[in-house]
């Protein structure tokens, strides 16, 4: 069996569904697991409807509510000829329960509601992708990862059970005359039977634990980009697709930044030596890149991952004693309460540096929880670049026209924190 997982660009219209199914048709003999993501920019259309359901805004809810039940129609009379295909009265009232949602009493937990409402994005997209490709074979079925993906409570970032889940997908793939299964992508359940998200961008995620628990042949990931490239396209010109590099280098890629692959996605596939290719659904004929257990073509090509809007932070004892681990321990707990994500950090004797993701409420609140102890300055509006099998002239090229101010060197990476001076 194949594992296949389409994105939301690849199914935000009906001539992309459509497109989806041609592809399918060219593995006409073969068994596929397909797993799609919501319709174009469904998911941020719901986290837009749950906000507006909290802030008690009913009629915003409602007019969010019936603009993405508009797109959902608008695509699926593209795609059915037949009006009355029970897929319509589906949709329909799953977007009059939704409506329905704003006479509840809301729940206290947040996140517990989220993932109800934002995983019907997924919901919908496999729900109709199934109906349309039931109309031309009868041997596709729709499966709910709502039954068979078990993951912990830990809402919208849900830790999957892996024995469990094992367990259920065993069952589910017993059910005959089923050769194409299409399911939802970044969608669990409890043990109760509550919806969980696996989080942001979790659907690439979902096509490795389906392999991993089925011993699949491969796991394929379908993209609007020729592969995996060496940089980010809006960042670098002439970039050069990876034809093939190892489980270990995706990894470190995804883990630095890079956003074709959901960092998460390598361990289940890696663990089995289950091979991941990332094609293009615009031009699936061509070979795209692989990523598997050789290292061998790993330093062909230099990487280059770019991360903007960084925060460079400098904190100083007050007292002007060592920053021992102490003082690291009690950083690191602050950092996490205001809810940093880290990636770079260097300390000398008396000063600890560190590079973050942060917004201005997260940033205020560890300003606010550090400077009784410790004087603080920053930089903001910094740039983050990661270079993956460097060379001084691939430093020269990227640090052209920019300060730097933060850099750290490994045998294989450097990362350089800088300001870009043609700003100021």
């Amino acid at each position: 069996m194949k594992v296949f997982k389409f994105g939301g660009a690849s199914v935000k219209t009906a001539s992309a569904v459509k497109n989806v199914k041609s592809i399918l048709d060219g593995f006409a003999k073969e068994k596929l697991f397909v797993v799609v993501s919501a319709m174009g920019k469904t998911t941020n259309a719901m986290e837009a409807i749950v906000s507006a359901l909290y802030d008690k805004n009913f009629d915003l809810f409602c007019e969010l509510v019936e603009d993405r039940k508009s797109f959902h129609i608008e695509i699926m009379d593209a795609l059915f000829e037949d009006k009355k295909n029970p897929i319509f009265e589906e949709v329909n009232t799953l977007f009059e329960d939704l409506k329905l949602m704003k006479k509840d009493r809301l729940v206290e937990n947040y996140n517990f509601q989220y993932d109800q409402i934002v995983s019907l994005g997924e919901v919908l997209s496999s729900k109709i992708i199934t109906a349309y490709l039931s109309t031309f074979q009868d041997d596709v079925c729709w499966r709910d990862a709502r039954t068979f993906i078990r993951t912990n409570n830990d809402y919208r970032k849900a830790e999957v059970d892996w024995e469990k889940t094992k367990e259920l997908m065993d069952i589910e793939l017993n059910q005959p005359n089923c050769r194409v299964s299409i399911t939802q992508g970044f969608v669990g359940h409890t043990e109760e039977g509550f919806t969980t998200t696996l989080g942001r961008e979790g659907s690439d995620f979902s096509a490795g634990i389906i392999a991993y628990c089925t011993n699949a042949e491969s796991v394929t990931i379908w993209k609007d980009v020729p592969g995996m490239l060496n940089a980010d396209p809006k960042w670098f010109e002439n970039t050069v697709k990876l034809d093939k590099i190892s489980f270990r280098e995706a990894i470190e890629l995804a883990y630095y930044g890079a956003s074709v692959i959901h960092p998460k996605t390598i361990k289940p596939l890696q663990n089995k030596n289950i091979p991941l290719y990332i094609k293009s659904f615009l031009a699936p004929a061509e070979p795209g890149t692989v990523i598997q257990a050789s290292t061998e073509n790993d330093a062909l090509v230099p990487s280059f991952i770019f991360k903007v809007n960084q925060i460079l932070l400098s904190i100083c004892p007050k007292d002007f004693s060592f920053v021992v681990e102490e003082n690291l321990s009690d950083i690191f707990k602050k950092l996490a309460l205001s809810g940093a994500h880290i990636n770079v950090m260097q300390n000398s004797a008396v000063s600890f540096s560190v590079c973050i993701d942060i917004d201005n409420f997260g940033l205020n609140r560890l300003i606010d929880l550090l400077k009784d102890e410790y004087d603080i300055k920053y930089n903001d509006n910094l740039e983050l670049v990661t270079i993956r099998h460097y060379d001084q002239k691939t430093i020269n090229r990227v640090t052209k026209g920019r300060e730097i101010l933060m850099e750290q060197k490994t045998r294989q990476t450097v990362r350089i924190v800088m300001r870009n001076l043609e700003e100021e």
